[in-house]
């Protein structure tokens, strides 16, 4: 029973040796790979605060102004 648990333990310090190989080449790759550089969330980059454009283009609202007369008392 001895060699089987040797075994065991050569083959548990293998994986970990692979596993610790394989976090250093991420570390690596993570550290050349181009990143977010700037800092701006992509998903809202050059959305600006405020107002938006109306995304339908119906610009020319009716004026409430004229529907000031219409009968409401």
């Amino acid at each position: 029973m001895g060699r089987g648990k040797r075994e065991r333990e050569r083959a548990r310090a293998e994986r970990q040796k692979e596993k610790a190989a394989r976090r250093e080449e991420a570390k690596v790759r993570r550290a050349n790979a181009p990143g977010h550089g700037g800092g701006e969330d992509p998903d809202i980059a050059g959305i600006v605060p405020g107002p938006q454009a109306n995304p339908w283009g119906d610009e020319s609202l009716p004026d409430d102004s004229d529907q000031e007369d219409s009968g409401q008392a």
